[in-house]
């Protein structure tokens, strides 16, 4: 019997990674709250994305929508997109002057693994809205964007 473990050092191609994403994007996270796809569906190398989050309940981010610009450059996933806020948002890990999120306050990105996806930071990011030091944060005015 073949162990289903022999695929394990198999490194999936950029171009496949990306197209298991986008299909998953397309059908939808978990509880609707975390979504994403291409920015640019003409775009051949796959590397502008948008993301979409939902604000978690009971904090000052309870129904808002943030809209996220994620880039995936030639290395990823073996290093992560460059991932910036839209919307503007008041969090710890994001420059409140554009939006970026910073790799070195969002373990997910300091600590980038060549598995993680898209999701994985999108779904993160929420978590990190409800995160006790990000929950009753002052946030911008509702529809307001970065530059």
């Amino acid at each position: 019997m073949a162990s289903s473990g022999d695929a394990a050092g198999v490194v999936v191609p950029r171009n496949f990674r990306l197209l298991e994403e986008l299909e998953r994007g397309e059908k939808g996270i978990g509880d609707g709250t975390v979504s994403y796809g291409m920015d640019d569906a003409d775009d051949i190398y796959m590397r502008s994305w948008t993301g979409t989050i939902i604000g978690p309940h009971n904090t000052v981010h309870e129904g808002r929508i943030y809209q996220l610009k994620l880039f995936c450059d030639k290395d990823y996933p073996d290093r992560p997109p460059t991932v910036r806020f839209h919307s503007r948002i008041n969090m710890t890990c994001v420059n409140p002057e554009t939006g970026l999120v910073d790799q070195r306050k969002f373990g997910l990105l300091s600590n980038w693994r060549r598995e993680y996806t898209m999701e994985n930071i999108l779904i993160q990011l929420k978590k990190e809205m409800a995160a006790s030091h990000n929950r009753k944060l002052v946030q911008p005015p509702e529809g307001t964007f970065y530059g």
